[in-house]
């Protein structure tokens, strides 16, 4: 075999894994991307060991859509729009949002309180513009989780504009049940998990900018609970 066509066989593959890794990364930034779920904070609706995809179109882009939030676009979105209440988003947070971080963290919550919002919780009860967001007792489950078993009360919680979803209460006397009244500045939303008493949300980091928004969650497509791939998502 002639050294040329030695040489130019390995140019060819060469070429065609720097285009594979090129289109997946163009996927990755424009369309979606694969996140794994390591937390019991979105209990019901996700569980531990879930692979979702996340759509990233749909609120526009800004440097969190790229790898390492490399400042492509140093400022605001492009084609930006606002998440619609209670669609399930993945944010980056950073510490600018929570100074205790060294190193910013990807985390999926709900959208609870949208610019212009006021949200509180009072005695376990949410409260969005005043108004008391009305919930249904569906019944009583018992989960373990790392070891421990813990029993939830399992509700259907209907959001102002319609939207239904699942929620877990451990009761309604834990420290994440009352909160001071919140107003959610332009530029922002209010975020929370649907397992209520055991999220780290905006109860306690507070609002979450638009522009770290990096896309919503589409459809979970394998869940292990002992699977390493993908990025993780708390």
């Amino acid at each position: 075999m002639k050294k040329g066509v030695v040489t130019s066989g390995i140019l060819g593959q060469v070429w065609g894994w720097f285009l594979a890794i090129l289109l997946a990364l163009v996927i990755r930034t424009f369309a979606y991307e694969p996140y794994n779920i390591p937390s019991g904070s979105m209990f019901p609706t996700l569980l531990i060991g879930d692979h979702l995809f996340i759509s990233k179109y749909p609120y526009g882009y800004s440097r969190h859509s790229f790898l390492f939030s490399l400042p492509i676009i140093p400022h605001g979105r492009l084609f930006g729009k606002e998440p619609k209440l209670g669609d399930v988003v993945v944010f980056r947070v950073t510490p600018q949002i929570m100074p205790s971080l060294q190193t910013s963290v990807d985390y999926i919550k709900r959208v609870i309180g949208l610019p212009g919002d006021t949200v509180q919780m009072k005695q376990g009860r949410l409260y969005i513009n005043g108004k008391m967001v009305e919930r249904k007792y569906l019944n009583q489950e018992e989960i373990e989780i790392e070891g421990n078993k813990v029993l939830y009360t399992k509700y259907e919680e209907i959001l102002p504009n319609g939207v239904k979803h699942l929620i877990y209460e451990v009761d309604d006397m834990m420290k994440s049940d009352d909160t001071p009244l919140m107003k959610v500045p332009e530029g922002h939303f209010f975020a929370m998990g649907d397992n209520r008493d055991n999220s780290y949300d905006s109860r306690f980091f507070g609002f979450v900018p638009l522009t770290h928004l990096e896309g919503r969650a589409e459809i979970i497509f394998y869940s292990n609970t002992n699977s390493r791939l993908f990025n993780k998502i708390y």
